[in-house]
Parts: structure tokens; sequence; C-alpha cells
């Protein structure tokens, strides 16, 4: 028997301003973060992720008028220290490694230089 793979969706999120939140399945909620410019393209560039209250997992599929899915799939981490979340996101365009790193007052979202193999 297998078993489930824990989701992630990327909602695009157009109030109160654009941006996109970035949710990961975890312990029967989807753990969240606002990614007020989106999710990295490269490893240079580090994007602000601010931690944002757990959602249901109705949140999955969730779309309204100011919020669409962008990208939905499985997630598998790879690694977790209290400072460090290094995971990698499988969703439609394929898979990306990326590291949540804490900072003093938020998250930084980072795409690792190390990617998975297509």
């Amino acid at each position: 028997m297998s078993e489930r793979r824990p989701a992630f969706v990327l909602h695009e999120h157009w109030r109160p301003r654009h941006h996109f939140d970035l949710r990961l399945e975890e312990d029967g909620v989807l753990r969240s973060w606002a990614v007020p410019r989106g999710l990295p393209p490269d490893p240079a560039e580090n994007r602000l992720a601010v931690a944002v209250p757990d959602h249901a997992l109705d949140h999955l599929a969730y779309e309204d008028e100011t919020k669409k899915v962008a990208d939905t799939g499985w997630w598998e981490e790879h690694d977790r220290t209290a400072k460090r979340i290094l995971f990698t996101l499988h969703g439609r365009a394929g898979a990306v490694r990326y590291a949540l790193i804490r900072t003093a007052r938020d998250w930084l979202l980072h795409r690792t230089q190390d990617q998975p193999t297509p």
C-alpha cells in the first residue's frame, strides 16, 4: 500500500493587493505563507515569505473572484530544522526545490542551486 503524498497549492491572490500564497499540507491543515512577489525564479533572488494562519484542506482547490490556483501538486520534505525547511514542489510544470529560511521576523523563500533532475 502506498502512502498518500502531501499536497501543495500556490494561490495567486489579488486582495488586499496582488501576492501569492504558498500552502503546504501538514498535520491535516495547510501551512501557509504569503509571498508578495511570488516564487523566486532562480537561486540569486530570495523572496519574502510571511507566515499566515493555517488553512483548511478545502483550500487546495479553492478559487473565487480574487483568488486563483496558480499551481498545485504534491511536495516532499528533505530536511527540517527550527530555522529551515528544505523541500521540493512537484507541480504542473515539474519539480523545483526550495528552502524556507526563518529570519528574525519572517521567512525567506529561496530556490536552491541544487535542483531535482527531470
